[in-house]
């Protein structure tokens, strides 16, 4: 279709009244006394703005008068010179440069060993899968069978602290492997 050569559509004629004039918006009426606040307001702030400046001129305009002294006599007002900046009275910034501060940091009572167990399988195939995702990140587990055989258990650690275990649990975790939980064991 071409759009460049097309016609325009022909112009719907409104609904409603229809009066003799053609294609004619209704008229809305200005309110006159709108206008002339608005005139009156902008004439206010131009005539304060000028009263303004005028006043700062004639301040600037007007010099500063000083008494003279009778002749023969000294002035009532003699010019004395600034006195001294007196010497700074602070001496704590050489005191501290000199001082050691000594601080008692409790010793962190580090409980049992932790231990992570990141699963627990009925076969040892299962097991040693889990154990194989877990060594391609880098983390060594071990399987510990329990109930006499029935269990394989992988097990990561022991930690020291709880802190080493989230390092290592977090590790896991952005590898997709879940459910590892960390307990106070002893094997």
């Amino acid at each position: 279709m071409d759009y460049a050569n097309r016609k325009r559509p022909p112009q719907r004629k409104p609904k409603g009244k229809v009066s003799g004039k053609k294609n004619q918006a209704p008229q809305r009426q200005v309110p006159w006394a709108m206008v002339v606040l608005a005139i009156v307001l902008v004439l206010a702030m131009v005539f304060g703005l000028r009263a303004i400046s005028t006043d700062n001129d004639a301040a600037e305009q007007v010099p500063l008068q000083v008494p003279a002294a009778p002749t023969g006599t000294q002035p009532a007002v003699t010019a004395e010179p600034m006195p001294e900046k007196p010497e700074e009275r602070w001496q704590y910034i050489e005191e501290l440069e000199n001082l050691e501060v000594e601080v008692d940091v409790p010793e962190r009572e580090l409980g049992p060993p932790k231990l992570m167990q990141c699963g627990s399988f009925r076969s040892q195939a299962d097991a040693e899968r889990l154990r194989a995702a877990i060594a391609l990140q880098g983390l060594e587990s071990q399987i510990y069978p329990s109930n006499g055989g029935t269990w394989y258990r992988v097990v990561l650690g022991p930690y020291e602290t709880k802190r080493a275990a989230e390092i290592d649990r977090h590790k896991l975790q952005r590898a997709r492997i879940y459910g590892c939980q960390i307990w106070n064991w002893n094997l």
